[in-house]
């Protein structure tokens, strides 16, 4: 099975490494630079630097070049997700769905946007704790693979994986969608505690009920509580909601420091999905009579809210009883 990846990122460079493993790989990038790096030099130096590549990845600025592969990774950041597809003659090519969040103005999670754009094509999920780095340097990662199609699943499964990259199957797509696109802004949370000198206490509760909302939220859209509860939900949350090699818990540093969110996100090469997801995420709650608390905190300390009072209101809830 020929690979080819949408999206010339760290984590898409990493994947592409990942899929190197088993053969060539197409990888699609927007920037020139980037593709003339990498194939010139076995480097991404924009994204992932200090990595050396495969020599079975070739990077391409031209969409066309994709036309004989056989699944996509699609690595675009999730408010991209539908451009990116539209412009692909895709047909009945796979689609592993590689980036977490919810698209703004829809509320559509990434796999609704695809069968949206390419209703033909079959559709899978890779999500789970993932650093690029950590993936490309070959280190121990495992992820969720979900797809609907067993066969097509298997065959996603024995093609990308490798000694010290694990994929487990499911067939709940929507429960490895939903756990992804929520811990982006949990990891915010989580990040503004440590912006504002709050302690671990504070940050382990806020795991622990951020984890209760991403559970609410994931079984009123369809979802399993055992989905949520592995790789792609609890699994992701506890990496990026503890180390700030998170993009979205650093911007959460930023936050809980009182600096506004439209300066950190200013000069980032990268993006923090869950600054995009959380005021749709804290709408398709409301609408849906989900109590998430923590997200609503995070929506509105990205509309400028000051932390000191985000804080205080979150403590003032009223008590209730532990779970769901």
């Amino acid at each position: 099975m020929k690979i080819g990846v949408i999206g010339g990122g760290a984590w898409g460079t990493a994947l592409a490494q990942v899929a190197a493993r088993g053969g060539d790989v197409t990888l699609w990038v927007r920037e020139g630079e980037v593709a003339d790096a990498i194939n010139a030099t076995r480097t991404n130096p924009l994204f992932l630097p200090g990595v050396t590549l495969s020599d079975a990845i070739r990077a391409t600025t031209d969409a066309g070049e994709l036309h004989d592969t056989e699944a996509l990774l699609v690595v675009a950041p999730a408010q991209h997700v539908r451009s990116v597809l539209s412009a692909i003659d895709v047909g009945t090519r796979a689609l592993v769905l590689c980036a977490k969040g919810i698209e703004a103005g829809t509320r559509l999670l990434v796999g609704e946007v695809a069968r949206a754009v390419h209703p033909q094509a079959p559709v899978a999920v890779l999500s789970g704790p993932t650093f690029a780095h950590e993936v490309a340097a070959g280190k121990p990662t495992a992820v969720t693979l979900a797809c609907a199609d067993a066969p097509l699943r298997d065959r996603l499964a024995e093609r990308l994986a490798a000694p010290a990259f694990r994929p487990y199957a499911s067939d709940d797509v929507i429960g490895a969608e939903i756990g992804g696109a929520v811990k982006n802004v949990l990891a915010i949370a989580c990040g503004v505690v440590e912006g504002a000198g709050l302690g671990q206490n504070a940050r382990a509760s806020v795991i622990a009920r951020g984890f209760a909302e991403m559970t609410r939220f994931g079984l009123a859209r369809g979802a399993r509580a055992e989905t949520l509860a592995g790789l792609s939900g609890l699994g992701d949350l506890v990496l990026t909601c503890s180390s700030t090699a998170s993009r979205n818990y650093s911007l959460g540093v930023g936050l809980g420091q009182g600096r506004a969110a439209a300066e950190l996100m200013a000069d980032r090469r990268t993006v923090a999905e869950g600054a995009f997801t959380a005021p749709v995420l804290r709408e398709a709650a409301a609408e849906a009579g989900v109590d998430m608390p923590v997200t609503a905190a995070v929506g509105a300390l990205l509309d400028g809210t000051p932390v000191a009072q985000v804080i205080d209101t979150l403590l003032a809830r009223p008590l209730r009883h532990e779970g769901l």
